[in-house]
């Protein structure tokens, strides 16, 4: 008589390092992209410490580093306008459109 055969256990799943982190810095990305940008990156080394593709972590930097210069752009053009305001009145309260403008 012959004994079964023992079935194969199933392997464990392979943990992807990174992989959440990475996520979680995409996530981040669209509402504080530099801790997004700087969760993506530590995801990104994880991930390439371990030899493997870490997705979610590349479109974190990209998106992150997108929106920072986003905010900084529409940080530049909204204090341009600003002191463009102030050049064209000159000194003292302004009141235009509804806004009020202190120039120094």
């Amino acid at each position: 008589m012959t004994s079964p055969a023992v079935p194969p256990t199933a392997a464990a799943p392979v943990s992807s390092p990174g992989k959440t982190l990475g996520i979680v810095g995409l996530v981040f990305a669209f509402l504080f992209p530099v801790l997004g940008l700087i969760l993506s990156i530590v995801a990104k080394v994880q991930s390439r410490g371990a030899g493997v593709k870490n997705t979610p972590s590349t479109v974190g930097i990209v998106l992150s580093i997108i929106f920072i210069v986003g905010y900084i752009l529409i940080i530049v053009v909204a204090f341009g306008s600003l002191f463009a305001g102030c050049a064209q009145y000159g000194p003292g309260i302004h009141h235009v459109n509804g806004i009020t403008l202190t120039c120094s």
